[in-house]
C-alpha cells in the first residue's frame, strides 16, 4: 500500500518517532536524487512516508537542497499531501520561540533555485495566489491545538537566501514588510508541491527573534538548536494528531492545479519532455 501522506523533517527532525514497520526506499527522479532515502510506514495507523530535508546528519545547505527531487520522489510515492516541518525566526514579537506558526503567504527572496518543474518545452502557468493549502493549513493547526502547542494559523513566511542570518537592516526591513516568520526553504517546497498537484502546509517552529530583538540581537546556532530539540516532541506529537485526523480523501482544488495551467499546444510538445513529465501531466495529455 501506497503513502498517500508525507512528512519533511526540517533542522532538528531527522526521524519521526512513532513510525511502525518502517521501511525505507530509495527514489531516481528525473532530477536527480532527493536527500534522503524515504522512510515509508505506518503512523496513527496510517501509511506516511518522511523525508530528511536536509539528510542524516544535516549534511545538506539550504541553497543546495534539490527541492525538485525531493517533491517528485512524495509524488511517485503516491503522497497527495504533504506537512513541512521547518526551523523558523520570529518577526514579531507575539510569535515566541517554541511558538508554531502555519503561515498562509510567501514572500520569496531567494536567488536562482530551481522552483518549477516545467520547461524544455512544456510551459505551466499554476495559481499560486494562495500557496497553502487551506484545508491541511486548518488540520495541522486544530491538532497543534489539541496537542496543548500554542500555534497560530495564518501568517507570512520570508523565504530568504542564506545560509548567513540576516543582517539587522534586513530584519528591520522585512518586519516593516509585515512579515512573520523567516526562513530558507519552503518556499520551493510549496511551489513544487503545487505544480505535482500535492496539498501542502508549513509547519513553522519558531526558535529565536531573528537579530531585530535587543534581547536577541545575536542569533547562535547553538541557541537555535537548544529550542529545536524542545520542539522536536511538539512537533511529532502535532504531526501525529494531524496525520491521526486526516480524511482519507480530498475536498480542495490541490488535486487539479494543473488542470488550467498547461499553455503549450500539446502538439508542439517534444516527446523527450513529455516522458519526463508524464507523472504529472500524462493525465492531461
Amino acid at each position: 500500500m501506497n503513502p498517500t501522506i508525507g512528512i519533511i523533517g526540517g533542522s532538528g527532525l531527522y526521524s519521526m518517532p512513532g513510525f511502525e514497520a518502517h521501511q525505507e526506499r530509495a527514489i531516481e527522479t528525473p532530477w536527480g536524487a532527493p536527500s534522503e532515502a524515504y522512510v515509508v510506514g505506518k503512523l496513527a495507523g496510517k501509511q506516511v512516508a518522511f523525508l530528511a530535508r536536509h539528510g542524516r546528519g544535516h549534511r545538506i545547505s539550504p541553497s543546495e537542497l534539490n527541492f525538485r527531487a525531493n517533491i517528485w520522489g512524495f509524488k511517485k510515492l503516491g503522497v497527495e499531501r504533504i506537512l513541512s516541518l521547518s526551523a523558523v525566526g520570529s518577526l514579531k514579537e507575539e510569535h515566541r520561540p517554541l511558538d508554531f506558526v502555519i503561515p498562509d503567504q510567501f514572500v520569496d527572496r531567494t536567488r536562482g533555485r530551481a522552483s518549477t518543474f516545467f520547461g524544455e518545452g512544456l510551459v505551466a502557468h499554476v495559481s499560486f495566489a494562495h500557496p497553502v493549502c487551506t484545508h491541511l493549513a486548518q488540520l495541522a493547526a486544530e491538532a497543534g491545538r489539541k496537542a496543548g502547542i500554542n500555534v497560530k494559523l495564518g501568517g507570512t513566511y520570508l523565504c530568504m537566501e542564506g545560509p548567513a542570518f540576516s543582517t539587522l537592516a534586513e530584519s528591520n526591513l522585512y518586519r516593516s514588510w509585515g512579515m512573520d516568520v523567516i526562513g530558507m526553504t519552503n518556499l520551493q517546497e510549496a511551489k513544487l508541491a503545487r505544480e505535482a498537484e500535492i496539498c501542502y502546509a508549513t509547519i513553522a517552529m519558531v526558535t529565536d527573534y531573528d537579530c531585530w530583538h535587543p534581547d536577541h540581537d545575536a542569533v547562535t546556532v547553538n541557541d537555535i538548536i537548544a529550542n529545536l530539540v524542545k520542539n522536536a516532541e511538539n512537533a511529532c506529537n502535532l504531526v501525529a494528531a494531524a496525520v491521526r485526523a486526516m480524511p482519507e480523501t480530498r475536498g480542495c482544488k490541490c488535486g487539479s492545479a494543473l488542470a488550467h495551467a498547461l499553455i503549450t499546444d500539446r502538439k508542439s510538445i517534444p516527446e523527450a519532455t513529455r516522458k519526463k513529465l508524464e507523472l504529472l501531466v500524462g493525465k492531461y495529455l
